[in-house]
């Protein structure tokens, strides 16, 4: 239960967040997920991970599609040439990295605060 809740926390929160604020608000939509959501630091990593990946890698997707893949091939070609798809790969996995370290980061940030009801 505190698995699903925290991935769809972080997936609403940085939808939310992302309006407003730049690219980094991933990270703190994930520390809040990771402080409300879940006790175990595993669970709130992979969860963080999970949610911000689906979000940035969704929306990579659909903006590939509304260009016709031309913005993502281009900038896949300044990287070595890893192509479209590997652009909305490499995007989903940027995205998962900032999103589970900033739910490990709430779920540490609860624990300091809050040591007896870990």
């Amino acid at each position: 239960m505190s698995f699903s809740r925290t991935l769809v926390l972080t997936i609403l929160l940085g939808l939310m967040l992302q309006l407003a604020l730049p690219w980094w608000s991933i990270t703190l939509a994930g520390a809040i997920a990771g402080a409300v959501g879940t006790r175990n630091l595993l669970i709130a990593f992979m969860a963080g991970l999970l949610g911000a990946a689906l979000l940035w890698g969704g929306y990579a997707a659909y903006l590939n599609d509304l260009n016709q893949g031309l913005l993502a091939e281009k900038m896949g070609m300044l990287l070595k040439g890893i192509g479209a798809n590997g652009m909305l790969i490499l995007t989903a996995i940027v995205g998962g990295i900032y999103g589970g370290l900033g739910a490990l980061l709430g779920c540490w940030a609860r624990r300091l605060l809050r040591p007896g009801k870990v």
